[in-house]
């Protein structure tokens, strides 16, 4: 007997640490022959890797920050755009919705929350976002990645489902695949990012800390650095007066092949680059973003560098020689870096997609047209009603 589909809209804020775990859902969903909307802003919508058979829906989406006018003018901006999800949803008929944080989440999960429709919020942080501590309330259940989430409101701990976070198919692909071999006589190969734009900091601190390692192990390096274009020159001027070989770029499209040959990372702390470097098992030193709101970064690396898979350094210590220090430590035989690397992929959920499309799908039926749809014939020639 065919299942009828479901329909579910997910509403993320605009920037990739939201969106790729909502498209890594929305695949799975769809993989399940459900229909999958997505709610999200201008820049959300522009991101790459959304399904081919997710429509995006922009709706309006104010902030609550600044002043009394600013306030004033994001509040009008969230209840249209929540009088838009209203009206999405009564075409669309969603079994549930789910958020995964942002302000461009707030106006839909409003709307679900108020017309009785299920709401399911994700966090990815170790610390419950602003937009999410609001929202955790009310919503039927809050998915998390860690099991420790800070910040939980009272008695929304209640509805709490640990599932990981979400990550792409490329980079989960890599999970079966070995840890790339790694002599004491071989290249050491490290990749660093500082998310979507780079981070000054690596920029300044990465060249210099790497040029402190010992000679003998200062040759072997092979680094691959995403910096801005205006820390460019200076980066790429460093490198070659230090002799290390590095390959440098704003952006590379193939970050997934990039990891699958890293022996070491170094970068922010970001909920989405752990889940990957978790998803993989990758050996990691993490610089938290000190701006980070409720300084979530730092909470993030908890359960990793207790497990032995990373090394945290609080910026103001992220200094070259303690960067040296820590990479030449990790690398000072491979059994070391092998052993930090198992640790690493040890914290991996690569069920984190499925398991929250588990969740998704215990709530509701299928739309009614659906079913109608799927109403056959029997040998009386008579229809009879299939269930969902």
């Amino acid at each position: 007997m065919t299942k009828a589909s479901r329909h579910y809209v997910l509403a993320a804020g605009g920037t990739g640490g939201h969106l790729i775990p909502a498209f890594a859902l929305g695949t799975e969903l769809i993989g399940r022959g459900h229909r999958v909307a997505l709610i999200t802003d201008e820049r959300g919508a522009a991101i790459p890797g959304m399904p081919h058979a997710m429509k995006a829906h922009v709706l309006p989406a104010g902030r609550m920050d600044g002043g009394i006018l600013a306030k004033i003018k994001g509040i009008g901006a969230i209840l249209s755009g929540r009088k838009m999800a209203l009206r999405l949803f009564h075409e669309f008929e969603p079994s549930a919705v789910v958020g995964f944080g942002g302000y461009p989440a707030l106006p839909a999960l409003l709307a679900a929350q108020s017309a009785r429709i299920p709401s399911i919020i994700h966090e990815q942080n170790a610390v419950l976002g602003r937009v999410n501590r609001f929202l955790a309330r009310n919503a039927d259940i809050v998915a998390t990645a860690y099991e420790q989430v800070d910040r939980m409101p009272k008695g929304a701990g209640t509805r709490a489902e640990l599932v990981g976070n979400p990550v792409r198919g490329p980079v989960l692909d890599l999970r079966s695949q070995p840890f790339p071999a790694y002599a004491e006589d071989g290249a050491l190969r490290i990749l660093v990012t500082g998310g979507s734009q780079g981070a000054r900091v690596l920029s300044q601190v990465v060249p210099d800390g790497l040029a402190q390692l010992p000679d003998a192990l200062r040759r072997r390096l092979h680094v691959t650095q995403q910096c801005r274009p205006e820390d460019m020159e200076a980066v790429r001027d460093a490198y070659a007066a230090h002799g290390i070989t590095a390959q440098l770029g704003t952006y590379f499209e193939d970050m997934a092949q990039r990891l699958a040959d890293a022996h070491l990372f170094i970068g922010r702390a970001g909920a989405s680059t752990i889940a990957e470097l978790t998803a993989v098992g990758r050996p990691a030193i993490l610089v938290p973003l000190p701006i980070a709101t409720d300084d979530h970064q730092a909470a993030n690396v908890r359960d990793i560098v207790a497990a032995g898979g990373a090394r945290s350094i609080r910026q103001p210590q992220f200094t070259p020689a303690e960067l040296a220090a820590q990479v030449a430590d990790l690398a000072r035989t491979p059994e070391t870096l092998a052993a930090a690397a198992h640790a690493m992929w040890n914290c991996g959920r690569p069920d984190a997609a499925s398991d929250l499309a588990d969740l998704v799908e215990g709530f509701g039926g299928a739309p009614l047209m659906d079913v109608i749809r799927m109403k056959q014939p029997d040998a009386r020639g008579e229809m009879r009603g299939m269930r969902a």
